[in-house]
C-alpha cells in the first residue's frame, strides 16, 4: 500500500511538472525542444496518410453500401464479432419481383417472357455485385481499416509518449537553468570581510546546497535526454514505415480496380446478352399480335420497318421465318431495286454469329427486309459487308 501511494505521488508530480511546462510553453515563458526538419516531414506525411485513408475508407464503404443504417448495423456486428446476416442485393430483389410479376401475367405472354429474361439478368447482375462487394471488402477495405486500427494506433501511442518525454526533458532543462542561476547568486553573496561569521556560514551552506541541486538536475537531464532520444528513434522508425504502408495500399488499390473492372465487364456482357435476347423475341416490341385493333401510328423503328419494300422470292414459304433464316445466303441476297432505306445506328452491337452485322453507334448503313423474316430484324449493308441487324438498334431515316 505504501509503495502504491509513493508511485501515485510520483506520477502526480510528473503530471504536474508536464502541465506546468506545457502551460509555460503556450504562454511563451519556457523554451521548447524542436524536432529536426526530417522528423517534422515524417509527422506531416503520417498525418496526411491517416486523414486521407479515413476519407477513402468511408467513401468506399458508402459506394459499396449506400444505406447508412445497414452500414451501422454491419459495423456493430463486426465489433461484436458476430456474423453479418446475408442480404439480397437490390438487383436480386428486383429480379425476384420481376419473376413473380411474370408468373402472374403469364410467362407465355410477350410481357411475361420479357420480364423473366430481364429478371434473370438482374439476378446475375446482383450476384456480380455481391462478388464485387466481397472482393473489395477483403482486398481493399480491410487493409485500410487494419492500418487505422493497428499501425496508426501504435504510431499515435508512441507519439504521445515522445511528447511526454520532450516535456520531461524541457522541464529538466528549466530546473537545471534555475539551479545554476541560484548557485551563482549564492556564490556571489559570501564576503570574506564579513564581520558576522554566522551570515558567512549560512551563505556558504546555501551555495553548497545549490551545488548539490545542480548536480542532481544535471543527472536528471542526462536521464531525460537518453529517454527522449530513445523514444524519438523508435517513433522515427514507425513513421518511416508509412512508405511501406503506401506500397501496401497501392497493391490493394490495384486489386480494387481489377475487381471493379471485372464487375462492370460482367454487367456490360450481361446487358449485351439481354439486348440480343430481347431483339430475338417476335412481337416483344410491337405489341400483342392477337389484338384486333390496329396499332397506333408511330415513328418507332420497329413499326416503320414494316413499310420497307421486300425482295420478291419464288418457291419459299412466306410465313416460315426459320426456313428463311436457315436458307439465307447473304452473298446471294440482292437489295431491292428501289425502296432501300438509310438508318442511323443508335447503339453498338456485337454480332452473335457470321450471319449478323456488327454495328457501331452513330454510323449510317443501308437496310431492307426479306419476306418471312422476323419483323425485329432487317438486312443491313455497309460497303461490302452484309448481315442481319436488330431493328431496335436503328433509327430509320426517310
Amino acid at each position: 500500500m505504501d509503495f502504491n501511494m509513493k508511485k501515485l505521488a510520483s506520477d502526480a508530480g510528473v503530471f504536474f511538472s508536464r502541465a506546468v511546462q506545457f502551460t509555460e510553453e503556450k504562454l511563451g515563458q519556457a523554451e521548447k525542444t524542436e524536432l529536426d526538419a526530417h522528423f517534422e516531414n515524417l509527422l506531416a506525411k503520417a498525418d496526411c496518410t491517416k486523414n486521407w485513408t479515413e476519407k477513402i475508407l468511408h467513401q468506399t464503404e458508402v459506394l459499396l453500401q449506400p444505406n447508412p443504417s445497414v452500414r451501422v448495423e454491419e459495423f456493430l456486428y463486426e465489433k461484436l464479432d458476430r456474423k453479418v446476416p446475408s442480404r439480397v442485393t437490390n438487383g436480386e430483389l428486383l429480379a425476384q419481383y420481376m419473376v413473380e410479376a411474370a408468373n402472374d401475367f403469364g410467362p407465355g405472354t410477350p410481357y411475361g417472357k420479357t420480364l423473366l429474361k430481364v429478371g434473370e439478368t438482374q439476378k446475375r447482375l446482383g450476384g456480380a455485385e455481391r462478388d464485387f462487394m466481397h472482393s473489395a471488402s477483403i482486398n481493399f477495405l480491410n487493409p485500410l481499416r487494419n492500418f487505422l486500427e493497428g499501425d496508426w494506433r501504435t504510431i499515435t501511442k508512441e507519439r504521445r509518449i515522445l511528447e511526454n518525454r520532450r516535456l520531461d526533458l524541457d522541464a529538466c532543462k528549466a530546473r537545471l537553468k534555475k539551479a545554476k542561476a541560484a548557485e551563482a547568486k549564492a556564490s556571489a553573496v559570501p564576503d570574506f570581510q564579513e564581520t558576522r561569521p554566522r551570515n558567512y556560514i549560512l551563505s556558504a551552506s546555501a551555495s553548497a546546497l545549490w551545488s548539490d541541486e545542480v548536480e542532481k538536475a544535471e543527472h536528471e537531464l542526462r536521464v531525460a535526454q537518453t529517454e527522449f532520444d530513445r523514444q524519438a528513434e523508435l517513433t522515427r522508425l514507425l513513421l518511416e514505415g508509412i512508405s511501406s504502408t503506401h506500397v501496401n495500399h497501392l497493391r490493394c488499390l490495384h486489386e480494387f480496380v481489377e475487381s471493379q473492372a471485372t464487375y462492370y465487364a460482367q454487367g456490360y456482357q450481361y446487358m449485351l446478352d439481354l439486348q440480343k435476347q430481347l431483339g430475338r423475341f417476335p412481337g416483344t416490341f410491337v405489341g400483342n399480335a392477337e389484338s384486333t385493333s390496329p396499332p397506333p401510328a408511330t415513328t418507332s423503328p420497329t413499326t416503320v420497318a414494316a413499310t420497307i419494300p421486300v425482295v420478291p422470292t419464288v418457291g419459299r414459304a412466306p410465313n416460315s421465318a426459320t426456313a428463311v433464316e436457315g436458307a439465307l445466303n447473304l452473298k446471294d441476297v440482292k437489295p431491292p431495286a428501289s425502296g432501300t432505306r438509310k438508318a442511323r445506328v443508335l447503339y453498338d452491337y456485337e454480332a452473335a454469329d457470321s450471319s449478323e452485322l456488327a454495328l457501331l453507334a452513330d454510323e449510317m448503313i443501308t437496310v431492307y427486309s426479306l419476306p418471312g423474316m422476323d419483323p425485329d430484324w432487317l438486312i443491313g449493308e455497309r460497303g461490302n459487308q452484309k448481315g442481319k441487324v436488330p431493328v431496335t438498334y436503328l433509327e430509320l431515316l426517310s
